[in-house]
């Protein structure tokens, strides 16, 4: 038997699109096997086929040989496949082990007994390495712990085959680390991995062989050894892509956004934004680097008008705008991408068209006394999309819940960046987005800056701070510790200022 998983011509198609196009992915025993493609390739939809949670329109899945037909995520699991999804599916106030039980609770006389469970969840947890506490809630731990909850949910259930969704989107640099030893350890230990990314370097760093697809039809299966990042994303793209930023020097005038000892609680009520000072200026970059969860969210929530600021001030323009309602922040000249695009970057349930012009529907030429004028704004929407690759089944009538994590991204970014606001707030703009994607819209902040508007970047990726800005940002434990010009700025610098180390910061200073 030379393959554990066989999916040979898999077509899958929804309305207007067909996601899989005739595609064949062969993973051998014990391999990591990448399977990479921009957004809205088709990637999630193939392996929610080998995952029974979509029923193939043609084609075959053969499993250790054995032709199989996996109608649900049950039959999947009985077959040892298991999948750790984009979006974890975890139940925030269980503990770790009553989520990894769930459906599969252990009972002796009718009673759920969770010493059992526990142990041998201690006990998968030593032997791969996962150091997750089995009596913790989950609400309290972090996201990369929560990942590990995932991953040991399919150990606990003996799955065999691992298929890994975007794993490392949510994850800082530090947790992708770990991840990929994770992972490692898991092939050791006799399991075969499937891995969806559009991130080349996990995949040079971690994947045996690498299957690219693009617009839902196979292109290549390569060796990942033999093949560069350059090779894999022009396989993945179509076409060759930059990893530089073409940018001239910046020319920063006049103060955009002032603020002053800003303090702002998280929904704890604990201090994260403990007063902080900052000013941008027109016409630059400014980029925020620290990691994940020292105030960063709770910051440009405070700017946008969607958290209170319990003191301090927030100038925009010369003008207070501290408490000032969103929508009167949103005329003034602020545009913000979210950190979560759900929850406040898009209306899921609402159509493309009616997405692309949230901030401005209310306005003329969209809608006059209260009426929305309907041909207009799918005149405006199918030009964001023309113009962002915004990738839809249905074109602006496309239900935005349908369409891929990344079209939703460049969907809010079009929106955002078309109204050209005098401060643009870009919380992690390319996350989950594929090269290509990230190359377009890192042009198109450049070409914001340019007019001489301000950006405010936050990211988690230090390359794309240090790439993009011009001058960097360091924060932690919700204060700005240090200010570096980005063509001045090292990794190790920064990453030891993030960590807040007091060394560093005096050669900042200097």
């Amino acid at each position: 038997m030379e393959y554990i998983i066989e999916m040979l011509n898999i077509r899958k198609e929804f309305p207007g699109i067909v996601a899989n196009d005739n595609i064949t992915l062969q993973v051998k025993p014990g391999e990591i096997h990448a399977l990479l493609g921009e957004n809205g390739a088709g990637k999630s939809t193939l392996m929610s086929v080998l995952f029974g949670l979509y029923k193939p329109d043609r084609g075959e899945i053969r499993i250790r040989g054995q032709k199989v037909n996996i109608t649900n995520p049950n039959v999947a699991n009985e077959l040892g496949i298991g999948m750790v999804h984009q979006h974890f599916k975890l139940v925030h106030n269980f503990t770790v082990t009553e989520n990894i039980i769930l459906g599969q609770e252990p009972t002796e006389r009718g009673r759920i007994n969770i010493e059992k469970a526990a142990k041998k969840i201690k006990a998968l947890s030593e032997q791969y390495g996962l150091d997750v506490d089995p009596y913790a809630k989950i609400e309290d731990i972090t996201v990369g712990m929560q990942q590990r909850v995932e991953i040991l949910k399919m150990l606990y259930r003996d799955a065999e085959i691992l298929i890994f969704d975007e794993p490392t989107a949510a994850l800082t640099p530090q947790e992708i680390t770990e991840l990929i030893e994770i992972m490692k350890r898991l092939v050791k230990e006799g399991k075969s991995i499937i891995l969806i990314t559009h991130k080349l370097k996990e995949i040079k760093a971690v994947a045996d062989r690498c299957t690219i697809i693009r617009r839902g039809k196979y292109i290549d299966t390569v060796d990942v050894k033999t093949t560069s990042e350059e090779k894999l994303a022009s396989l993945m793209v179509g076409r060759e892509v930059s990893f530089k930023v073409e940018k001239k020097k910046a020319q920063p005038k006049e103060v955009v956004l002032k603020i002053e000892n800003l303090v702002v609680r998280d929904s704890r009520g604990l201090k994260a934004v403990d007063g902080l000072n900052l000013e941008i200026r027109s016409g630059e970059i400014l980029g925020i680097a620290g990691v994940d969860g020292n105030g960063q969210t709770e910051l440009l929530e405070a700017i946008a008008g969607l958290r209170k600021v319990e003191s301090g001030k927030i100038e925009l323009l010369g003008k207070d705008i501290t408490n000032m309602p969103v929508r009167k922040r949103t005329e003034l000249g602020i545009g913000h991408i979210p950190q979560d695009r759900h929850k406040h970057g898009l209306v899921l349930d609402f159509k493309l068209g009616e997405n692309m012009v949230l901030q401005t529907y209310y306005k003329r030429p969209y809608s006059k006394n209260g009426i929305l004028n309907e041909s207009v704004i799918n005149k405006k929407a199918e030009e964001l999309i023309e113009e962002f690759d915004v990738r839809c089944g249905q074109g602006t009538e496309t239900i935005t819940r349908a369409m891929s994590g990344g079209n939703q991204q460049k969907a809010i970014i079009a929106r955002e960046v078309d109204r050209s606001p005098a401060l643009l707030i870009a919380g992690q703009p390319t996350r989950g987005l594929d090269v290509g994607a990230i190359e377009f819209i890192h042009k198109k902040l450049v070409e914001e800056r340019d007019k001489g508007k301000a950006v405010l970047l936050v990211s988690l990726e230090l390359d794309e701070v240090m790439n993009v800005s011009d001058r960097i940002a360091v924060i932690f434990e919700g204060k700005i510790v240090g200010m570096i010009d980005a063509d001045k700025a090292t990794e190790n610098q920064l990453g030891l200022m993030m960590a807040g180390s007091s060394e560093d910061k005096k050669e900042g200073d200097r």
